[in-house]
């Protein structure tokens, strides 16, 4: 094979990642394949990532003079979450820090009612019929508009499933307004009211985008969520059309370009009866929906990010089998994970389990299992069974 010379790279080598979740952690991984140097702010000495990554700063990410001191060190700033106040992000840009994704586009993951204003009103994508609601009496009118059920969402602080409420009726649009959510100093939660999509199921598409504008897009998954939380993917989406994959494809790079992201951005979307589809939800960092391309794609998502922030060449994102499923191990069987994996291992030697280093809770996030093959009934059986030890629930 020739070589292609594409002449120097101006390339990022310390990335500074904030946040210490199993994202983090799985991206501290891509990491060392890439010779990259990873530091991490990280929110206590003990969670996911801090347990791996070799340079960790524990601080408070909502304080600038922490964040300002963390960021000195590195070449570019990258995120674990969504939750940085936006203002610090600017304050940080403005003083010549390279943030990426940068705060003009970070915003539409952390502020719904931006996010739907942009995708819908500016650039009339697909979302649900929505309206910002002033308190309990404009949400009631909304409901009476769209009809009950509705969806409430808070526009600032929810996450897998905290501020979103769905409302049969009147009597419960005040709840709400009730919920304290934590959000920082100077930062403004407005109660969206969305109409009830009686969705069909719903899907995913995850792209990258680098800082010179090329985009790349992973294969559609179709997701299942419980209570707010993924709890399994399945890729490509059964019984999506080659046309719906590549429509859907091309509206994931569509809003990462008008938005201008930089690194991985996930959609989360709700597919509906008639086969249309409407944009719930934005992420810009590597996702849930996501983890299965650990395994089962040519270059992961967290790979890719790190490519995308560091101004690397993209990796390609094609699929290694024609089927991947994903499943989360919520809780666990026990806080041996190293002799349950050995079990399920053992009668499963073709699947991966991925485990992130955090101790034993019921519902919480401790892993994911991923299979891949050639027949999807037969992939998705495997994940589940293997899930569903891991976790306790397989009636042994």
């Amino acid at each position: 094979m020739p070589v292609v010379r594409v002449g120097a790279v101006n390339a990022a080598h310390t990335i500074g990642i904030i946040g210490g979740g199993q994202l983090a952690r799985m991206m501290y991984e891509a990491a060392i394949g890439l010779d990259l140097e990873v530091r991490l702010l990280a929110e206590g000495p003990d969670v996911s990532a801090a347990r791996v990554v070799r340079e960790v700063t524990v601080g408070d990410f909502t304080d600038p003079a922490v964040v300002r001191e963390f960021a000195a060190g590195c070449d570019v700033i990258t995120f674990d979450h969504e939750h940085v106040p936006t203002g610090l992000l600017a304050g940080l840009e403005a003083a010549g820090v390279l943030v990426r994704p940068g705060p003009a586009a970070l915003v539409h993951a952390q502020d719904k009612l931006l996010m739907r204003e942009r995708l819908g009103d500016g650039l009339g994508l697909p979302c649900p019929r929505w309206r910002a609601c002033r308190d309990a009496d404009e949400l009631r009118a909304l409901g009476s508009e769209l009809g009950w059920p509705v969806i409430a969402k808070a526009s600032r602080g929810g996450y897998d499933g905290h501020g979103v409420w769905r409302l049969d009726g009147p009597a419960d649009a005040d709840a709400p307004f009730e919920e304290s959510l934590s959000v920082s100093a100077g930062e403004r939660v407005v109660i969206i009211g969305e109409e009830f999509v009686d969705f069909a199921r719903e899907l995913s598409v995850v792209v990258v985008r680098g800082p010179d504008g090329r985009a790349l897009s992973y294969p559609v998954s179709e997701t299942v969520q419980d209570g707010g939380v993924c709890v399994e993917t399945t890729t490509p989406a059964p019984g999506l059309s080659a046309a719906r994959q590549s429509g859907i494809r091309a509206l994931g790079l569509r809003i990462a370009d008008a938005l201008g992201v930089v690194g991985l951005l996930a959609v989360e979307l709700m597919e509906r009866r008639d086969g249309g589809v409407v944009v719930n939800e934005l992420a810009m960092r590597p996702h849930n929906t996501g983890h299965w391309t650990l395994d089962g794609a040519v270059t992961s998502q967290f790979e890719n990010h790190l490519r995308a922030v560091a101004g690397l060449p993209l990796g390609a994102t094609d699929a290694r089998a024609p089927w991947c499923t994903m499943r989360n191990v919520l809780g666990g069987r026990s806080a041996d994970s190293v002799g349950d994996f050995a079990h399920v291992a053992a009668a499963d030697p073709g699947l991966r389990v991925q485990f992130y280093g955090k101790s034993l809770r019921p519902g919480r996030k401790r892993g994911h299992v991923t299979v891949y093959g050639d027949d999807c009934d037969r992939v998705r059986a495997r994940a589940r069974a293997a899930a569903a030890y891991l976790m306790g629930e397989d009636n042994d």
